[in-house]
């Protein structure tokens, strides 16, 4: 009878032991799990972006900076009312999308879009973002006056910003963020306004 109890007992201890074992198991498999769902690659699609937004809002900022640029020069340089009030009016509408993009890059944890990436540089014509100017143009540009001024610009600002609605259409494909696909839209619909403006202007 008492190597029963024994035996028994026995047997009791390695049942809890397994148990215990199991419990283990189970707690390790929790770990993983939650450690899954915080990595960082899950972290994108929770915050509603993927790498193409990314994207867009660093190239974008870029391609909004040469166009500031550009209407900078329109008040000391051109001599049409036409061409003035446009370029205060891409200034006034580009500016504030810049802001935007990089309040999206500091929420993202993305690095922040740096003038100094080929392309951005006033456009040295070693980028990949469509419709930047090189540095030759710019120079070349910031040259003229007048009416000679006018043609030019309204000519580089018409390419520019075909080159816009092109990054745009990208980004509505590819991206993911509903803020930054809708931003695309409100750009494309607001350039090619401006492209059919510019070459009214032009004729």
């Amino acid at each position: 009878m008492r190597k029963s109890l024994i035996g028994f007992g026995v047997a009791g201890l390695a049942a809890v032991a397994l148990l215990a074992g199991c419990g283990s198991g189970d707690d390790m498999a929790g770990v993983q799990h939650s450690s899954t769902a915080a990595s960082p690659s899950a972290k994108g699609q929770q915050d509603g972006h993927n790498e193409q937004d990314v994207k867009f809002a660093q190239d974008m900022i870029g391609h909004h900076q040469q166009a500031l640029d550009m209407a900078a020069m329109v008040p000391s340089k051109s001599t049409n009312p036409k061409v003035t009030d446009l370029g205060k009016r891409i200034a006034a509408a580009q500016d504030p999308e810049i802001k935007k993009m990089n309040e999206w890059l500091t929420k993202w944890g993305a690095a922040p879009a740096s003038t100094s990436m080929p392309g951005m540089d006033h456009g040295s014509g070693h980028g990949s973002m469509p419709g930047m100017m090189t540095a030759g143009e710019m120079a070349k540009l910031n040259g003229a006056t007048g009416a000679e001024f006018d043609r030019m610009w309204l000519d580089l600002m018409i390419k520019h910003h075909q080159g816009a609605v092109e990054m745009a259409k990208t980004e509505q494909e590819k991206g993911s963020s509903a803020d930054a696909k809708k931003l695309a839209q409100d750009i494309i619909a607001a350039q090619q306004a401006e492209i059919t403006e510019m070459q009214t202007l032009l004729k």
